[in-house]
C-alpha cells in the first residue's frame, strides 16, 4: 500500500485517516518510539504490561492510594510509594514485595514543595522521571457551610489540589523533556456533581478534574497523557467519620449494585489508563462507582 501524502487521499483502509479523507496540509508525522502505533492485534497481556515501567504513587500510603500501587507492581512496574507514613509505606511495598514485586518507600509530604523537588532529584539520580505518576494524596471532612473555617477550607485544597499541583509541576518537566508518560489524578464523583455534607471536599475534587483537563490539553503534544480517576463510594480514611448510618443508607439507594467498592476494583481502570491500553485516553474522567452516576430516580 502506498503511503498517503499530506494534502493527498487516505488510502483505503488507512487507520490514520478514513478511506477518500483529504489529510491535512499539517498532518503530523506518525510517532515513533514509546509513541508508536499499536497493532490492533497486540495481546491484552502486553497491551496492560508495565514491565521495566517507573511508577510513583503520591499518597500510596493510604488504602487507595495502596491499593493503586499494588496493582501497578502487579502489572511488572517498579513503583515509589511516597507519603508522609512510613510505616504505612513499608506495609505496602512489603505486600508488593511479598508478591515477587519491587517497591520502595519515599517519606515525604505531597504539599511541601522542598519535599516534591527532593523525590525528584532522588528520581532523576536513579533511573529517571516516572513512566507513570499517580496522584491520590487526599482528605475530607463533614462540617456544615457555615461552621467551615479558614483552616479547615485552606487544608483539604492543600491536600487535594495543591498536592496535584505541585507533583505535577516538579515531577511533569523531565516527563514532558522524554515525550511520554502517563499522569492518574485521583477525582471523585463530586467533581462533576457536588455531593452533600461535603462541600470544601467536592470543591477541591472539581478543580482537580478542571486541572486535569487544561494539562491534559497542554501536555498532549509532548507525549504525556493526563486523566482522571474517580472512584465511587470506596470506604477509606478519608471518609469512614462520615458514613453514619443515614449516610450508607443513602448512598446504597443512589448506587444500583447496592454496595461499596472494592480497592481492588479499581485495578481495570488504573491499568487501563497507566498503560499501552489507554495509550489514545487523554483528559478523561474515568468513573468506577457501581452505577452510582447513572442514577436519578
Amino acid at each position: 500500500m502506498k503511503a498517503c501524502r499530506a494534502g493527498g487521499v487516505s488510502a483505503p483502509g488507512s487507520l490514520r485517516y478514513p478511506a477518500g479523507m483529504a489529510a491535512p496540509e499539517n498532518d503530523p508525522t506518525a510517532p515513533k518510539g514509546d509513541r508508536a502505533p499499536t497493532p490492533a492485534a497486540t495481546p491484552p497481556a502486553v497491551l496492560f504490561d508495565l514491565t521495566g515501567k517507573r511508577a510513583v504513587v503520591v499518597g500510596g500510603t493510604g488504602v487507595l492510594g495502596g491499593a493503586i500501587a499494588e496493582t501497578l507492581a502487579a502489572a511488572g512496574a517498579e513503583l515509589i510509594i511516597v507519603g508522609r507514613g512510613e510505616a504505612a509505606g513499608n506495609e505496602v511495598a512489603d505486600r508488593i514485595k511479598a508478591a515477587g514485586g519491587s517497591a520502595a518507600v519515599i517519606t515525604a509530604d505531597a504539599t511541601r514543595r522542598e519535599d516534591l523537588e527532593s523525590l525528584r532529584d532522588q528520581l532523576l539520580a536513579d533511573g529517571g522521571p516516572p513512566d507513570v505518576l499517580v496522584n491520590a494524596a487526599g482528605v475530607n471532612a463533614a462540617t456544615p457551610f457555615l461552621e467551615i473555617s479558614d483552616d479547615e477550607w485552606h487544608k483539604i485544597f492543600r491536600v487535594n489540589l495543591d498536592s496535584v499541583r505541585l507533583a505535577c509541576q516538579i515531577l511533569g518537566p523531565a516527563m514532558l523533556e522524554r515525550g511520554s508518560g502517563s499522569i492518574m489524578n485521583l477525582a471523585s464523583m463530586s467533581a462533576e456533581i457536588p455531593l452533600s455534607r461535603v462541600f470544601t471536599y467536592s470543591a477541591s475534587k472539581a478543580a482537580v478534574l478542571n486541572l486535569t483537563r487544561n494539562l491534559a490539553r497542554e501536555w498532549a503534544p509532548q507525549g504525556v497523557r493526563v486523566n482522571a480517576l474517580s472512584p465511587g463510594f470506596f470506604p477509606a480514611e478519608q471518609n469512614r467519620d462520615i458514613l453514619s448510618p443515614d449516610r450508607v443508607a443513602a448512598i446504597m439507594n443512589h448506587t444500583p449494585m447496592n454496595r461499596f467498592g472494592e480497592p481492588g476494583e479499581l485495578a481495570g481502570a488504573v491499568l487501563l489508563l497507566a498503560s499501552d491500553a489507554g495509550r489514545f485516553m487523554t483528559g478523561t474522567n474515568l468513573c468506577v462507582d457501581g452505577g452510582f452516576s447513572a442514577m436519578t430516580i
